[in-house]
């Protein structure tokens, strides 16, 4: 697969013309796909449609980057070799770090995968994305007659229908900047990827790092709470809604009375305290215990097939750095938006310290319960 047969597009408003050529200069991307309507109503969808259809004849996958990100010089080249692996697929290069996606890749990140499977429900991030072109082409015929305005929400609509949601890279090169938003998502705050690291780092897990395809149950934060997606939750009658762990835990073989046992006798007393004190104590116990059912769900995904028949080149220092950056915004990620940008870095080493100290207690949680970590 060479370059010259994926084409490109930065999807902008009139507002952000300059940052997009910017953008587009910097990364070798093709032109810009301009709001047709952009004194219109905020419309992502509108913008996105006229960037999908900015593909060249001979390209055989289209690329479309938003405005508003940063990302290395190496962009294309990476997306030129992961498309190469994965011709077939929708591929994702950026998760938000508070969504469910963001959790999915997390874990991953934590299980040393170097893709994983989209949350089905979920929106598809789309600030970089790259699809077959029969694939763009469909989308467009899907999408053209929405009334929706999120690209992201339609495109997840859209790979269901197809059978198949995208692939999340677990490494992040894509990073969301600024909190402003033409369509509406500013009052999410900061917004950032969750697990960002360089294309050096990247590289190894993108072009030879296994695939984590079933999620399983998948612990996520919101707003400073911990929650639960259960197996097969985008078949329940209203997928979108929102479990808190306690009441999602019964299905996973855990209890309450286990998990609040490990806090007491493993949960690090001086860091729980000053997290209590920055952010307060619920917010430390939902993040301790978030990121122990983390933990365990990472060592039970590293031990699947897949991952013990993947390449052992992504092992190593670039893993090592793809997992501290997964670890270094569960915190941060896990705040109420109003809560993030006061962020300083001290405090976000300090809860990522307190983050891996669960991390690594997770997995005493996967065998009986009077081994390590008793009802």
């Amino acid at each position: 697969m060479t370059a010259a047969l994926i084409s490109s597009a930065v999807m902008t408003h009139p507002v952000r013309k300059e940052q997009a050529e910017a953008l587009a200069a910097r990364l070798g991307l093709g032109g810009l796909a301009m709001d047709p309507d952009p004194d219109g109503p905020p419309s992502a969808l509108r913008t996105a449609l006229v960037a999908w259809a900015a593909r060249t004849a001979a390209a055989g996958h289209h690329v479309v980057v938003q405005d508003d990100v940063a990302a290395p010089a190496e962009l294309l080249e990476l997306v030129t070799g992961s498309v190469a692996r994965f011709p077939d697929e929708a591929l994702i290069f950026y998760t938000n770090w508070h969504a469910r996606n963001g959790a999915a890749a997390r874990l991953a990140a934590l299980a040393g995968a170097g893709w994983v499977r989209a949350v089905p429900e979920e929106f598809a991030p789309t600030l970089a994305i790259c699809l077959p072109v029969r694939t763009a082409d469909a989308f467009r015929v899907y999408a053209r007659d929405s009334a929706e305005r999120h690209d992201d929400e339609l495109m997840a609509a859209f790979l269901r229908t197809q059978g198949r949601s995208g692939l999340l890279a677990v490494p992040n090169v894509v990073e969301h900047i600024g909190t402003s938003s033409i369509n509406g998502h500013a009052a999410q705050g900061v917004r950032l990827a969750a697990c960002p690291v360089g294309a050096a780092d990247a590289r190894p897990l993108l072009d030879h790092g296994w695939v984590l395809e079933e999620l399983d149950w998948l612990p996520y934060m919101r707003y400073g709470e911990g929650y639960l997606r259960p197996v097969g939750h985008e078949r329940d009658a209203d997928p979108r809604r929102h479990l808190r762990w306690p009441e999602a835990l019964p299905p996973t073989g855990l209890t309450e009375g286990r998990l609040w046992d490990a806090v007491r006798r493993y949960r690090p007393e001086d860091a729980a305290a000053e997290v209590g004190r920055l952010f307060g104590a619920a917010f430390a116990d939902e993040l301790w215990i978030h990121c122990l059912l983390l933990g365990r769900q990472a060592v039970d995904a590293a031990r699947r097939p897949a991952a013990r028949s993947a390449s052992p080149r992504p092992a190593g220092a670039a893993g090592a750095r793809v997992r501290a950056a997964a670890l270094s915004t569960v915190g941060p990620a896990g705040l109420p938006p109003e809560r993030r940008l006061g962020v300083t870095p001290e405090q976000s080493a300090l809860m990522t310290g307190y983050a891996e100290s669960a991390v690594r207690c997770g997995g005493l949680l996967l065998g009986p319960a009077g081994l390590g970590v008793a009802h």
